[in-house]
């Protein structure tokens, strides 16, 4: 029987497949594609995560969620009954959800945070097109979301650490993005909105308070250039910022009787890096999570404890001032460049190290590269990357690193690298085409 006219026109079934793909846009396959490789990565044995459950002991945002859980609010993340004013509520409060959902520190709850920080981190790749492409424009963000989907930190680290650093990579570059709107216009929607969310990203890490207070001010500044009106913006965005981190200091007033801002835990942070310690940036049998002499001075009372702590640091600080100025020269290195010592008790510690130093390295010098070639077309976006790049990680070069640190910046590498090699490419074809040009025969003079 032969087939209808109307059969023939019909689509096939891969043809109607094929078309839904391609109507998918691009950015959801980069997120799509960002998640399904960091997911993939979390059952390896050589992932250092929560899935090995020696790990959870140490754990500080589990403890302080398990104390949320069990009626005690937000204790302490030693494993103590006391209440804390180390960790940030928001991190603590979402984990406490995965734990109502899934049961505390059980497989299934360990398996669903990890995979929320991949989630997370994947959606980063949304932000950072548009700040890209908003600054550099379609080729470089195109370039540098798609390495950020593969980028191996990006993958590694969302896979191994439970921790509120993927979700404020996430804010931060929220942030950068409506900085950008905060420019443009005296409005004072946008103004408040990025007060939000830079209220929510210090209640996730109060670090991020410092880049916020850069970007309001660097936005007045922009507004101030152009004349248009600045203070009632400002004000708004910083009042907005104050009401949403507001209850948590008032929280900690309560509970501690004194102002605490955002976090209590600098005393024992400067104590971690500045005791004497140096084969490695940190040693973690000092903490009170691996030290029993430690948990015991920690459960007189936390503030009395944080108080001593800084004390030994700033007594030792003062007696070896030498001592103290190479390690706050070689926090900034390691990093920068991932180098802290090849000796071989430090790589029995970090034996990848040798690997991760010429990656990071690299990284960094890319990122710089990047910097000086937008100061010359870009000046604006510039100065706001140097701004971010330099004043986040200050802090830890005169208290101590860690490797999750830097990670917030490695999406703003990324873009100056990719803006470089870029550029760089550019200017190359441009002077192969100027040198391939025929030299114009002058004509002889009559």
């Amino acid at each position: 029987m032969p087939r209808s006219y109307e059969n023939d026109r019909r689509p096939s079934l891969t043809a109607t497949i094929r078309r839904r793909f391609r109507s998918v846009p691009p950015l959801v396959w980069m997120v799509l594609i960002a998640f399904l490789l960091r997911l993939a990565v979390i059952p390896f044995d050589t992932i250092e995560n929560l899935m090995d459950a020696t790990h959870l002991h140490c754990w500080e945002q589990g403890n302080v969620a398990a104390a949320l859980l069990a009626g005690h609010g937000f204790g302490s993340p030693f494993q103590s009954m006391q209440p804390s004013a180390i960790m940030p509520p928001v991190y603590p409060l979402i984990v406490a959800a995965f734990f109502w959902i899934f049961g505390v520190h059980t497989a299934h709850s360990i398996f669903a945070i990890h995979a929320f920080d991949c989630l997370i981190n994947s959606l980063a790749s949304i932000p950072l097109f548009f700040l890209a492409r908003r600054s550099f424009g379609e080729r470089v963000a195109w370039a540098a979301t798609w390495i950020w989907v593969f980028f191996p930190y990006g993958i590694y680290f969302s896979s191994a650490w439970a921790w509120s650093t993927h979700l404020l990579l996430l804010c931060l570059y929220g942030l950068l993005y409506l900085s950008q709107d905060l420019e443009e216009s005296p409005r004072l929607g946008p103004w408040a909105r990025f007060g939000l969310l830079a209220g929510f990203a210090g209640l996730t890490e109060p670090s991020s308070l410092v880049l916020s207070t850069f970007l309001l001010l660097f936005a007045a500044w922009r507004l101030i250039r152009t004349r248009q009106r600045f203070l009632a913006p400002i004000l708004t965005g910083a009042l907005v910022l104050a009401a949403t981190i507001s209850p948590w200091l008032i929280r900690d007033a309560v509970v501690f009787h004194r102002f605490i801002p955002m976090r209590d835990s600098m005393g024992l942070e400067l104590w971690m890096g500045n005791n004497g310690y140096s084969t490695r940036w940190t040693s973690d049998q000092l903490h009170p999570l691996h030290d029993p002499a430690e948990l015991a001075d920690y459960n007189r009372g936390e503030l009395a404890y944080m108080n001593h702590k800084s004390q030994e640091a700033k007594l030792f600080i003062h007696d070896h001032p030498a001592w103290y100025a190479s390690m706050c020269i070689r926090r900034a290195v390691y990093l920068w460049t991932g180098y802290w010592s090849l000796h071989r008790d430090y790589l029995a510690m970090e034996p990848t190290d040798p690997e991760n130093i010429p990656f990071a390295t690299i990284l960094t010098g890319l990122g710089i590269l990047g910097l000086t070639l937008a100061w010359r077309r870009h000046h604006v976006e510039a100065m706001r990357f140097a701004g971010v790049l330099f004043l986040f990680p200050i802090v830890y070069y005169f208290s101590h690193p860690e490797p999750y640190h830097m990670r917030p910046l490695d999406p703003l590498l990324i873009v100056l690298g990719t803006y470089a090699i870029q550029t760089l490419r550019a200017e190359r074809r441009e002077a192969v085409a100027l040198e391939e040009q025929p030299e114009l025969e002058l004509a002889p003079v009559a």
